[in-house]
């Protein structure tokens, strides 16, 4: 179900109404929690949570760097978070979903669920608030070697 929307509204508008209400919760919350500096956007047919290219140009693709995304996909929604990066932060995830009950479907930086309560919003907000923006750019230099 990858979209065409250029803004977040009409990406939220094009959902229908019981999937709306999923994504519009999870971004209430990603917005409530998202460190200061970061930006969402409409990028890769899903809503983006970014680094502005005014903030680091400095990418491999021009692009601004990604933090966080979230979608309503054809069987489920996803919820992209750059834990990965960190094992730490990857095994504060893990550890949160396991006390809270909660069945973790997790790719690398995909977070997999069929409904809300799928997920321990506690646990997500805390990964989503765990990354100012100049943190996750030093990870992201890192990576590449700079």
């Amino acid at each position: 179900m990858k979209s065409s929307a250029t803004t977040v509204q009409q990406y939220l508008q094009e959902l229908p109404e019981d999937r709306r209400m999923v994504v519009e919760a999870v971004r209430e919350m990603v917005l409530h929690t998202l460190p200061e500096g970061y930006r969402e956007a409409m990028r890769w047919g899903m809503i983006s949570y970014e680094v502005p290219l005014e903030r680091y140009p400095d990418t491999y693709n021009g692009q601004p760097l990604t933090y966080a995304a979230l979608a309503a996909q054809k069987n489920n929604f996803a919820l992209y978070l750059s834990v990965y990066q960190d094992p730490e932060q990857e095994a504060r995830l893990r550890e949160g979903f396991r006390k809270a009950g909660k069945r973790l479907d997790m790719g690398k930086a995909c977070l997999r669920f069929k409904k809300l309560d799928d997920l321990p919003m506690n646990v997500i907000a805390e990964a989503v608030a765990a990354n100012p923006v100049d943190a996750f750019i030093a990870r992201y230099e890192a990576a590449r070697g700079k």
